[in-house]
């Protein structure tokens, strides 16, 4: 079920508006019509943490797909991570290999593949920048 598809089912199941929704939560208007129309896809984690407050869900009720293998997301993962992620999936760029498209089962091999490549990477990228950020450490020095 799509991010938007799950803000107005809860919308629905209490009888609020668009108008009621960023009243409430603080997100501007505009901002809950463009993820309701899916115009916006990945909005703003601060926006989304006011909505799954307002309707008492955890952040990840709106990140995590149902039936998604949430195997694959490491526990240190961010939501911001997660929505990298997926939108790196959501592009959909056919896979190539010397100018030949890879399909069906071979497409979801390499898939998996690029998936463990990226979260090694952020998790990488976070070790690398967050020791740059505070300073190295007394193992390091030795």
């Amino acid at each position: 079920m799509e991010l938007a598809d799950k803000i107005q089912e809860l919308m629905d199941e209490r009888g609020i508006t668009k108008y009621r929704l960023a009243k409430e939560t603080g997100v501007s208007y505009t901002g809950v019509t463009k993820i309701l129309t899916g115009q916006t896809k990945h909005p703003q984690i601060d926006s989304l943490k006011l909505i799954a407050n307002y309707f008492n869900k955890p952040l990840d009720y709106f990140t995590v797909d149902e039936g998604e293998d949430t195997q694959l997301i490491p526990e240190w993962a961010t939501s911001k991570d997660v929505a990298d992620f997926k939108q790196m999936l959501e592009e959909d760029q056919p896979i190539l290999f010397d100018g030949v498209p890879i399909e069906g089962e071979k497409r979801q091999r390499v898939m998996d593949m690029l998936t463990g490549l990226f979260w090694e990477a952020k998790e990488l990228n976070k070790k690398t920048y967050g020791k740059k950020k505070k300073g190295a450490s007394k193992d390091d020095k030795e």
